[in-house]
């Protein structure tokens, strides 16, 4: 799934001014999106484990790559070769372990 988030999106002023970055949690609905566009709608979803490596620039294109199935799935979120974010998402109630 390939996205770009605009220039005037409500979540980039203020982060950071005069050199906006897309906030991680923006990055984050996008993976989101991307399960539940393959999956349907989940609950309980968990990310217990994300990296931020490389910011997004307003305007700049991404993607966002799954592997695994339900309910655990690993992802990563690149602009072009370069890898910007990298964890899990998992859905349902939380595993003893």
């Amino acid at each position: 799934m390939s996205f770009a988030i605009p220039i005037d999106h409500p979540c980039l002023p203020g982060h950071f001014p005069g050199r906006p970055l897309v906030p991680g949690v923006v990055l984050l609905e996008h993976v989101v999106e991307a399960v539940e566009a393959a999956h349907g709608p989940l609950t309980g979803l968990r990310l217990p484990q994300v990296k931020f490596l490389q910011p997004l620039l307003p305007g700049e294109e991404a993607h966002v790559e799954l592997d695994g199935a339900a309910p655990r799935w690993r992802f990563r979120v690149l602009r072009g070769d370069t890898l910007l974010a990298a964890g899990e998402v998992v859905a349902g109630a939380r595993d003893a372990a």
